[in-house]
């Protein structure tokens, strides 16, 4: 629990922590998409797996924009909700290959646990070093900005 008492720094730097790591692993994964997989290799993969092939476009564009946008501390809470869709998605996708990831296909253990802190960053908000735009945009209170 955090002590309300004290400076609020190892929550903050905690969030930092967490942030920056999502933001690491979307976009490695997204890069991993049009490096590696190529685009068009992905939206094959999706539609090979029974998804619309342009949801491979918004996946990508939501991996390497949404890491970026968690590296930096931009709307945190907000990305990171909206990542959820992409994460519950993977984790459906993985659902019928069992627990353990290093399983034939993945397992769903990986997804759901990334899906989980993506909604433990939601709740911690952008911590230390974060790009406050709410801010600099004029929207959001002193107080909205100062927690985000």
């Amino acid at each position: 629990m955090i002590d309300s008492r004290t400076s609020n720094s190892n929550a903050d730097y905690a969030a930092l922590l967490l942030r920056v790591s999502l933001g690491l692993l979307f976009l490695a994964h997204g890069g991993m998409k049009i490096f590696t997989f190529t685009i068009p290799g992905t939206v094959q993969y999706f539609e090979t797996i029974g998804y619309p092939g342009f949801l491979a476009y918004l996946v990508i564009l939501g991996e390497v924009g949404g890491g970026l946008a968690l590296i930096l501390g931009a709307w945190t809470r907000v990305i990171a909700l909206a990542l959820l869709p992409i994460m519950i998605g993977a984790t459906l996708q993985h659902a019928g290959n069992g627990w353990m990831f290093a399983k034939t296909g993945g397992g769903w253990e990986f997804p759901a646990f990334w899906t989980v802190m993506l909604l433990v960053q939601a709740l911690l908000g952008s911590g230390a070093y974060a790009l406050k735009l709410e801010k600099f945009l004029g929207f959001g209170g002193a107080g909205t900005a100062a927690r985000a």
